[in-house]
C-alpha cells in the first residue's frame, strides 16, 4: 500500500458517506498515521484500495480510536447485500459501534458495479465459487493486505472473521468454504449455502425454495481436503418471514457447514442440525420472538449457532432505524454475531 494518499481516499469515503445519508462522527475523522512503536491508532473510517486481483477493489476500514495499535486486534470482514455499498452497510448494521465497544477492526469490501449492476456479489457463478479466483480472491486479498506484517494495521491473524447479508451472506459462505485457513468463523445473515446455485436462473430458484441436497454433497461442502482444510465455526441468522431468500436456506447453510467441519475435524465435530446441544426461545421488549440454538464440539467449544427470528423479513435484525435493509427491532444480529465470533475464538484458543 506504499504511496497511497490516505487523505484523498478519505475525502472519497466522506463523499460516499454523504450519499448514503450518514452524518460523519468523530470516530470517522482521519486519524494520524501510526508510526512504529506508537500507540496511536490507524486511520479510522478510511477508504483504501487493494490491488489483490487485476482490477482494483475498494474497501472501507473502520478502526476504533481507542484501539491499542501495539496489540493485535480481531478483524471482522462485512459483506453488503444487493443495492448496498460499504458505507450504507456500515450505517445499517451499526457494526462500527460494536467495534468501538469491543475493540476490533472492521473492513467492508465493496462490489464493483461493473461486475454486477445491482451491487450483488456473484455468489451463484462458478467463476466466483473457488479459491484463488474472482470475487473470493479479491476479498481474501483485501483481508490479506490488512493482516500482512507490513500493514498499517495490527491484526491478529487467528481472529479474522467474515459476515454478510443476503448476497453478502452467500459470499461469506463461499469464503468459509474456500478459505478455511483465513477465516476463523463465518456468519451468514439471510444468505444461501455454498454452490446452492451455478447460474442466475438457479440462483432465483434457490432463493425461492432453497436447494434441497446442496448441503448434503461433500464436494460442495468443502472444495478439497487439503493442507488448507480446518474447521470453521458458523452462525446462521434468518427471518421466518423472509420472502426474498426462503428460510429453508438457513438450514441448508447450517447443515453444509456441519458437513465441512466433520470432514475437516471428524474427531471433534459430528453434529446433527436436528439435535442442538442447547436451544431456547427468547424475546426482548419490543422485539421479535426468536429461537436460538447452539451446537458444541466434543471439547465443549461452541461450533455452530442458529438464530431464527419470528416475523423478520429480508433485513438485518436490530439494525439502524431507516437503514438499508434493516429491521430495528431486537434481537440485534450485530451483537449476536460478535458474541459468537468472540466466544468461538476464545474457546478455540483455550480462553
Amino acid at each position: 500500500m506504499a504511496g497511497i494518499d490516505w487523505r484523498k481516499l478519505y475525502a472519497t469515503n466522506q463523499a460516499a458517506l454523504a450519499r448514503a445519508g450518514v452524518r460523519p462522527s468523530k470516530r470517522l475523522q482521519l486519524a494520524a498515521l501510526r508510526t512504529p512503536g506508537s500507540r496511536a491508532t490507524s486511520p479510522a473510517g478510511v477508504e483504501r484500495v487493494s490491488t489483490a486481483v487485476t482490477s482494483s477493489q475498494r474497501a472501507l476500514v473502520h478502526v476504533p480510536r481507542r484501539l491499542d495499535a501495539t496489540q493485535p486486534a480481531p478483524l471482522v470482514c462485512m459483506l453488503h447485500g444487493c443495492t448496498q455499498d460499504p458505507a450504507t452497510f456500515a450505517a445499517a448494521t451499526l457494526m462500527n459501534d460494536a467495534a468501538d465497544r469491543h475493540n476490533f477492526v472492521v473492513v467492508y469490501p465493496g462490489q464493483d458495479r461493473r461486475r454486477n449492476a445491482q451491487g450483488c456479489w456473484n455468489w451463484f457463478l462458478p467463476d466466483h465459487q473457488q479459491r484463488g479466483a474472482g470475487e473470493p480472491a479479491a476479498i481474501a486479498g483485501i483481508v490479506g493486505d490488512l493482516i500482512a506484517p507490513n500493514s498499517q494495521f495490527t491484526i491478529d491473524p487467528g481472529r479474522v472473521f467474515v459476515a454478510g447479508l443476503s448476497s453478502g451472506g452467500a459470499m461469506a459462505a463461499v469464503l468459509g468454504a474456500c478459505y478455511p485457513d483465513l477465516f476463523a468463523a463465518v456468519a451468514v445473515h439471510s444468505g444461501l449455502a455454498y454452490r446452492s446455485a451455478t447460474s442466475m436462473g438457479s440462483a432465483f430458484d434457490a432463493m425461492a425454495r432453497g436447494r434441497e441436497g446442496a448441503d448434503l454433497q461433500d464436494d460442495a461442502a468443502l472444495p478439497g481436503i487439503d493442507r488448507n482444510a480446518r474447521r470453521v465455526p458458523s452462525m446462521v441468522v434468518h427471518g421466518t418471514a423472509d420472502q426474498t431468500v426462503a428460510p429453508a436456506n438457513a438450514i441448508h447453510v447450517l447443515r453444509q457447514s456441519m458437513i465441512a467441519n466433520h470432514l475437516a475435524a471428524p474427531e471433534t465435530c459430528n453434529h446433527d442440525a436436528e439435535d442442538p446441544t442447547s436451544s431456547w426461545r427468547g424475546q426482548s421488549d419490543g422485539g421479535h420472538p426468536y429461537t436460538q440454538s447452539q451446537w458444541t464440539d466434543a471439547n465443549g467449544t461452541l461450533t455452530h449457532e442458529l438464530l431464527m427470528i419470528d416475523g423478520l423479513g429480508h433485513a438485518w435484525s436490530g439494525g439502524a432505524a431507516g437503514g438499508s435493509y434493516t429491521d430495528s427491532h431486537p434481537p440485534c444480529a450485530t451483537a449476536a454475531i460478535w458474541a459468537f465470533f468472540a466466544t468461538t475464538s476464545a474457546r478455540a484458543a483455550g480462553g
